[in-house]
């Protein structure tokens, strides 16, 4: 007997937050502090903290300044003010960081062709900075590496060479310029690992967003409309994306492609995700009403991939806890999905921030504990290619010890009374049972339409 089934059930109105819940400058003081003895234990001189559009998460995290269109660097280095470099479009920002630095203008920060005619040597601005030969200097941009890949990980640095270069120049050969990524973005030992409260209410508001821009896909999408139009119906806004919008269709279906003005046809598969600061959700399914209009070598898609998906799906949310190691995610997936035909790819669940992927524990053997105040991403990805695609539940939880929940209830009672909700709605209606612990951030809460023109025909446990 299948351990699922489809069900009529229509979403409920979880509510949307009209407000989007703010970081004061007490917490980001908290996260510098903390910084710095992380700094200090790891026997680190000076930090260089880089930013640009596409890697702000780090930045942002410490200073709540994130640049547009430039690039930024901090510097962090003993008993001086942080010198937070841009360029001129951001300066005006930088200057406004929630904590206290000196903002200084670095041209080559700017796009190409503004002036740059009065650019000071940058080794005499990090030598101002407090860099200084002999130091030990911490490089953080947005990645680290392991033994797998280098035989001296922490001499690899995804930063620009100019800058790693100058760095290396100044410190000399008795100093050391080394990748420390892993002090903020170590999936347990990393301080953005675990989130401040307000920080999992501010997380929600981006999951909301997300997940309702993908319900009014759902729900608006016809055939006949282009992938653009399709889009259209998400109404986006709101937010900076942690990611690009996606959408594809058809025999041309990659999961990661931007629409196109590819037109929509009744029995296409299509596949969507919408991502924000905080938050992503991602659902894929069929242009269609019911079984009978797939095409007739898939009709079965529902019994042999979307149904034994859920019911992998449904067991890591009931699994997912406060102690349970990412070796017990990945096993349990591998379990249900790891099959020639499924084809699972990919970590079966990561942590999520700023960034749509910060770090996993999730990994085969792994010992690493998820924790109270990490925020989680359900994202568990079969990639059965033609005829019958794959499916997707992709949406994020936070995780909260009894303390914490109770700090959450009386400071953000609204996000409490949602999250209340969606936990009734995936025990009572579609039958997973979440430990106390596991809150889910999405206004989506596990509801999986396999069959679009039919929104509300969902699978469920049976």
């Amino acid at each position: 007997m299948p351990a699922f089934r489809l069900i009529d059930a229509k979403l409920p109105d979880f509510g949307i937050p009209a407000t989007r819940p703010e970081l004061d400058r007490s917490v980001y003081l908290a996260r510098f502090a903390a910084l710095g003895r992380a700094r200090r234990a790891a026997g680190l001189d000076a930090l260089v903290v880089y930013a640009d559009r596409e890697h702000s998460a780090n930045l942002s995290y410490i200073t709540g300044f994130d640049p547009r269109f430039e690039e930024a660097l901090l510097l962090i280095t003993p008993d001086t003010t942080p010198t937070l470099l841009a360029g001129p479009e951001n300066l005006g920002r930088a200057a406004n960081a929630a904590i206290e630095v000196e903002a200084r203008l670095y041209p080559p920060f700017g796009l190409l062709g503004q002036d740059r005619t009065k650019t000071p040597a940058l080794a005499e601005v990090l030598r101002n900075a407090g860099i200084a030969a002999n130091q030990r200097v911490g490089v953080l941009g947005w990645k680290y590496f392991g033994p797998d890949e280098a035989s001296k990980p922490e001499s690899w640095l995804e930063t620009p060479s100019y800058i790693v270069d100058t760095l290396r120049q100044i410190v000399g050969t008795d100093g050391r310029v080394v990748n420390a990524n892993a002090l903020l973005m170590h999936s347990v030992t990393g301080l953005r690992a675990v989130n401040e409260i307000v920080q999992l209410a501010q997380f929600e508001f981006g999951a909301v967003a997300c997940s309702e821009a993908v319900k009014a896909l759902i729900a608006n999408v016809r055939p006949g409309m282009s992938e653009f139009d399709a889009v259209q119906q998400m109404r986006l806004g709101v937010l900076p994306h942690s990611c690009h919008t996606m959408f594809s269709s058809g025999d041309k279906l990659v999961g990661l492609n931007s629409p196109s003005g590819k037109k929509l046809k009744k029995g296409d598969p299509m596949t969507s995700a919408v991502g924000y600061w905080g938050g992503l959700s991602s659902r894929m399914g069929w242009l269609v009403e019911d079984e009978s209009e797939l095409p007739s070598n898939v009709r079965d898609y529902v019994d042999r991939l979307a149904g034994p998906y859920f019911t992998c799906v449904a067991e890591w949310y009931e699994t997912i806890g406060i102690g349970v190691t990412g070796g017990e995610l990945d096993a349990l997936a591998r379990r249900h999905l790891d099959t020639p035909f499924f084809k699972l790819v990919l970590n079966p669940g990561h942590l999520i921030h700023l960034d749509e992927w910060m770090n996993t524990q999730v990994y085969p053997g792994s010992k690493e504990p998820f924790l109270s105040g990490q925020a989680v991403q359900c994202d568990i990805i079969p990639a059965a290619g033609p005829p019958y695609y794959g499916a997707n539940i992709e949406d994020g939880i936070a995780l909260l010890d009894e303390r914490g929940r109770a700090e959450l209830k009386v400071d953000f009672p609204e996000v409490w009374g949602r999250i209340e909700a969606r936990r009734a709605f995936m025990g009572d209606v579609l039958g997973i049972r979440l430990k106390p612990e596991v809150l889910p951030l999405s206004n989506l809460a596990g509801a999986m339409p396999p069959y679009w023109l039919s929104p509300n025909r969902i699978v469920s446990k049976a």
